[in-house]
């Protein structure tokens, strides 16, 4: 607004010095030309209100406001001179607000680094709250207000100390991927439309997959089998996971729980229609049905489970897994390779179930 209230200072100023060498008569024909290019305006406007920048109403309030009420009232204004003199009124209290102002109102920002210090420790210790924040600063010799600290973390939209303790579901799973196993069911149709079930184990930390079979009848004793293989596989492979997620799937019996158990590991359920608390799980079926699934044509049972040892095996030893840094679950990524050192590359393909997968390897 100033700025513009100078603008229309500087303008006007201007145009008072060219008004100077103009006479009387040349004066009025232009207030006439004025007056009637104002009543032309009015006409157009109606019942219409003009709109008046702040910094039009400031400078007419100080243009007109020594005129008395009834020049004013025989000045063709687009307002009643009763809002001039109004809008004078409220510029001589503006100003009289401002200079009555006191110059620093409360006590003074803290320093930023302080602030920031703040909330490193609210981020780095998710359990402390602003008292606990308060007291770590005070042992590092800074000294502010509990107030201060409580301050700092609400304007940063950091929430109190109970929600930020809580441990969400994501940051559960990973900090417990180690000890982490999922399983689920999908299923697939064969070409004379036979439906086929298929139970999938994938492990959270190594992304490593194993396809514990597929069956037209998910029987309790053929779960209840894969469960057993489940089991000696792991042990032998020396496996350190505790704890299973799979959904709630009546095809999965309580014998399927009891016998991980057995074995150390606990069942953990899903919630009821909540898929993401088995991403994993879910990510790699999507993966499977994409890759493979879509692309292949199932004859029977025993053409399912040979496509899907080909793509376990795909994915446990080729495949890159963006989870796990786009390394591969049974072997990890090779050191990289000099640019500046490459002279010629040779990269073979080796193709998977006629092609639908492949893998590329250097030439030896």
């Amino acid at each position: 607004m100033l700025l513009r209230l100078a603008y229309l200072g500087l303008t006007n100023a201007f145009a008072l010095l060219r008004l100077l060498p103009m006479s009387d008569r040349d004066k009025d024909v232009e207030i006439l030309a004025l007056r009637h290019q104002i009543m032309v305006l009015e006409r157009q406007l109606g019942n219409a209100r003009p709109r008046f920048s702040p910094a039009d109403r400031a400078f007419l309030a100080a243009l007109l406001h020594r005129l008395p009420v009834d020049t004013l009232r025989r000045l063709r204004l687009l307002v009643r001179p009763e809002t001039v003199l109004r809008w004078h009124r409220d510029l001589i209290a503006r100003r009289h607000a401002v200079e009555s102002r006191p110059k620093q109102r409360g006590r003074p920002r803290t320093v930023r680094s302080i602030r920031l210090l703040a909330l490193r420790l609210a981020r780095e210790n998710p359990t402390w709250g602003y008292r606990r924040i308060h007291g770590e600063l005070l042992v590092l010799g800074i000294k502010v207000a509990a107030s201060t600290v409580w301050q700092i973390l609400k304007d940063a939209g950091i929430d109190p100390t109970p929600q930020r303790a809580a441990t969400g579901w994501s940051a559960f799973l990973r900090s417990q991927a180690d000890a982490l196993l999922a399983c689920d069911f999908f299923e697939t149709r064969t070409l004379n439309g036979t439906r086929l079930y298929i139970l999938v184990v994938i492990e959270h930390a190594s992304r490593r997959v194993r396809v514990l079979g597929a069956t037209a009848h998910p029987t309790a004793s053929w779960v209840t089998q894969a469960a057993k293989n489940l089991a000696m596989d792991l042990e032998d492979a020396g496996s350190t996971a505790r704890f299973l997620i799979r959904d709630r799937d009546g095809k999965l019996p309580a014998l399927f729980d009891d016998i991980l158990a057995d074995a150390g590991i606990r069942v953990v359920l899903t919630g009821v229609r909540i898929p993401r608390m088995n991403a994993i799980m879910e990510r790699w079926i999507r993966s499977c049905r994409r890759e493979l699934l879509d692309r292949t044509l199932i004859w029977n049972q025993r053409h399912l489970l040979h496509a899907l040892r080909e793509y376990e095996q795909f994915c446990n030893t080729h495949r890159p897994h963006q989870g796990i840094a786009n390394a591969r679950p049974l072997h990890p990524l090779p050191p990289a390779t000099d640019q500046a050192a490459v002279t010629r590359l040779d990269i073979r393909r080796r193709p998977r179930l006629g092609g639908i997968l492949n893998e590329y390897h250097h030439a030896a």
